[in-house]
């Protein structure tokens, strides 16, 4: 099986990775969820729910949007490991975040 994660910051900002599922099978979707934990709380993000309950597809689009387009411009490790995290967590094969949206499809 292969995953595919695409990251859109707009028309014509997309950006898209693909894994196969022995390059996701030293991982694990508890891994993702504190991988998404750490950086929600290291680039100070805003939870998007008011009663502060905040859900792996909030932490995923938050951030997307807090930690910038440019992240995904340079396509460096961040941009790797945000799209290896995101199929880990989600346990889809495809998966596209709209962050100008701020929506999740699958």
């Amino acid at each position: 099986m292969v995953y595919h994660i695409t990251v859109s910051f707009g028309r014509e900002r997309e950006y898209e990775y693909k894994f196969s599922h022995t390059e996701l099978a030293a991982g694990s979707p508890e891994e993702a969820r504190r991988w998404f934990d750490k950086e929600f709380a290291d680039l100070e993000c805003e939870p998007s729910n008011p009663m502060g309950k905040v859900l792996i597809i909030d932490k995923i689009l938050n951030v997307a949007r807090y930690g910038g387009e440019q992240r995904f411009i340079e396509g460096k490790d961040w941009a790797t490991r945000f799209a290896r995290y995101t199929a880990l967590a989600l346990g889809r094969d495809t998966v596209r975040i709209d962050v100008e949206a701020f929506n999740i499809g699958y």
